[in-house]
């Protein structure tokens, strides 16, 4: 007997109701059912930089878990430090396997009753089948929430937009503030940058009934709301250099890697699955990789995809110089301001001021880095090391 599909699949197996929008174009992979663009990716990514649309992300995944032990509980299992969270108090927070590698990544928002985590679909089913696991005997409930609430993303609070309400189920506005835009409490940046672009962040996500998309659909083409599509919400994100798991992460991807500890994770809360080898590579160690901003040469008019590799010419004395392989490109994107940019992932040991290579489309583009997680990322504690006795000769 077929297993029936859950409503989080359901729902990103569906086509929004905005894509009946004039000019929508669909999107594609893990970003198909809601529209790239509406004909002018330009003119929407500076609308919504400027807080003037919206952007659909009705393909993505909702969950509610009700019960009074629901904060206390999820702090145990998670990354972030929970129990404190007030009613109408937004934070995001990873779950990671023994090893400290990132499995899910929960944007985390509770009214008072229940607690709503916006996740990406397809990790959905995975994610409430984990915490159904995890439950024992605690008085807590997991639902999936995605056939009734459709999530729409914007720079602040869009203007004159009475069709954009947020749902309130238990009489708190379901808005998620995203918390890229500081350090949590429990938080550390590696990022060098003395103004991190991320400060200007003013992204919030808010819950509608699923219904409500097609009032939106309405008032936009009667003008009164502006839409923008996945490409103007991508090329932003890049430029804030905030991660997004479905796109920087892989299976090997630890927190530290993407500067995540900036938002994401508490170090000081207790215990919880990976907690140790986030605890040593910070403190003592350094990640093994480190996420890149790349500034591209746009004189081939190639923007490269997610997957494409990074090279850099490794240069040996007396040896002509041999290119190598150091790491993939995560996202890319066309910013309206900065042109064509993108998130890498490269290895720690290739030097920040070296131009490194994307090959894509049979080309090699070159491009300047610039350090969002640095070369000197961990170690925080700086502990001098003793020096290494050897083999003595024993005394005559």
């Amino acid at each position: 007997m077929t297993e029936p599909a859950s409503a989080a699949a359901s729902a990103a197996a569906s086509v929004s109701a905005l894509l009946s929008h004039d000019g929508a174009v669909n999107g594609t992979g893990i970003d198909a059912g809601v529209a790239a663009h509406y004909g002018a990716p330009m003119i929407e990514q500076r609308r919504l930089h400027a807080g003037e649309a919206i952007v659909d992300l009705s393909h993505r995944g909702v969950l509610a878990i009700s019960g009074p032990d629901r904060l206390s509980w999820l702090n145990s299992i998670s990354s972030q430090s929970l129990t404190g969270l007030q009613p109408g108090q937004s934070t995001e927070t990873l779950l990671l396997d023994q090893t400290g590698r990132i499995e899910y990544a929960m944007q985390v928002l509770d009214d008072g009753v229940d607690l709503w985590l916006l996740v990406e679909a397809a990790e959905l089913p995975g994610l409430e089948a984990w915490l159904n696991k995890m439950r024992f005997m605690l008085r807590v409930d997991v639902r999936d929430c995605s056939a009734d609430y459709a999530t729409i993303g914007s720079m602040g609070a869009p203007a004159d937009l009475p069709a954009l309400q947020p749902a309130e189920p238990n009489g708190v506005p379901l808005v998620w503030h995203d918390p890229w835009n500081h350090v949590a409490t429990g938080g550390f940046q590696y990022a060098p940058a003395a103004e991190h672009p991320g400060e200007s962040w003013t992204w919030r996500e808010t819950l509608v009934p699923r219904s409500a998309l097609s009032a939106i659909r309405d008032a936009a083409q009667a003008g009164t709301v502006h839409l923008a599509g996945l490409l103007a919400f991508e090329a932003l994100r890049i430029a804030a250099w905030r991660p997004r798991l479905a796109t920087e992460g892989d299976e090997k991807t630890i927190p530290h890697e993407l500067d995540w500890l900036r938002s994401a994770v508490h170090l000081d809360k207790g215990c919880y699955r990976g907690q140790e080898t986030v605890a040593k590579v910070h403190n003592l160690g350094h990640p093994p990789r480190r996420l890149v901003l790349l500034h591209l040469d746009g004189s081939d008019s190639v923007l490269p995809v997610h997957g494409d590799v990074v090279s850099a010419d490794r240069v040996l004395p007396g040896a002509e110089p041999e290119r190598r392989p150091i790491g993939t490109i995560t996202s890319c994107a066309m910013h309206y301001e900065l042109g064509p940019i993108a998130l890498a992932v490269v290895k720690r040991s290739v030097p920040t001021t070296v131009t490194v290579y994307v090959e894509s489309q049979g080309l090699s583009i070159s491009a300047a880095q610039e350090a969002i997680v640095p070369q000197t990322a961990g170690a925080v504690l700086d502990i001098p090391r003793m020096p290494r006795l050897g083999i003595r000769a024993p005394h005559r």
